[in-house]
């Protein structure tokens, strides 16, 4: 399977640039109520309580930090948004595997969890990403994790790894940029052939494919999926939605 083709359709025209600035100034404005409005319904103090309860104090800061991170990035353009948020959690969260942090072999985490432990693999940092960019403004439509083959240099050549990536898709027929946490840069996909993408999924359904044009599957919801079932379940009980 291959990444959904790139085209971007670009009108010739344009608006005044006294109109274009009145446009931007009214998007930065909508943006930023978008972002109270996600803080509002986000209990800041509730989740430093249930962190410090479930972990430590000592991660408070980071807690602190992130939403700072996110509210800063609400204002910002799309690929601004996204730079400020994959640069913040590829810098301040440390990759490490589930049967270290959880003593399991397969955990996905809820945000609050993450920045508890300071720590996660790739579905964690794939996941705090897109809860991050959702509470920052970005809509759901444009945002999709990936399930992907990744290819990694092993002592014997090449192997092929089970990974998880977000990608964004700026417009349904556009290219992806990939959110990763083993290439920091955020490339298109095309520039990524070291991943084999399978298939992708939102807190709207699965879909078939990684097209963003691709459809759901039959299955209504994302309950075919149990693990994300599950911690959607949880980052909802957090408070995020």
């Amino acid at each position: 399977m291959v990444w959904s083709p790139f085209s971007v359709n670009r009108s010739r025209g344009g608006a005044r640039p006294s109109m274009r600035r009145g446009l931007l100034a009214a998007l930065a404005l909508c943006l930023a109520f978008t972002a109270l409005f996600a803080q509002a319904r986000l209990d800041a103090g509730r989740l430093r309580e249930e962190l410090t309860a479930r972990f430590d104090a000592s991660r408070v800061p980071l807690l602190n930090d992130w939403l700072a991170a996110v509210a800063s990035a609400a204002p910002l353009r799309e690929e601004a948004k996204l730079a400020r948020i994959n640069n913040f959690i590829n810098d301040r969260i440390a990759f490490e595997e589930d049967i270290v942090v959880w003593g399991q072999t397969d955990y996905w985490a809820t945000p609050l969890e993450t920045i508890g432990q300071g720590r996660g693999d790739c579905e964690d940092f794939a996941i705090i990403k897109y809860v991050s960019l959702r509470m920052a403004g970005m809509s759901t439509s444009k945002l999709r994790l990936v399930y992907a083959k990744a290819r990694l240099d092993g002592l014997a050549g090449p192997v092929w790894v089970a990974h998880m990536v977000l990608a964004y898709y700026p417009t349904p027929s556009a290219e992806p940029l990939v959110l990763d946490n083993l290439n920091t840069a955020i490339l298109p996909a095309s520039r990524r052939p070291d991943l084999q993408p399978v298939f992708s999924f939102n807190s709207d359904g699965i879909f078939a494919g990684v097209s963003g044009k691709g459809a759901t599957t039959a299955a209504a919801g994302i309950g075919r999926l149990s693990r994300w079932e599950d911690a959607w379940r949880r980052i909802l009980a957090e408070g995020y939605e």
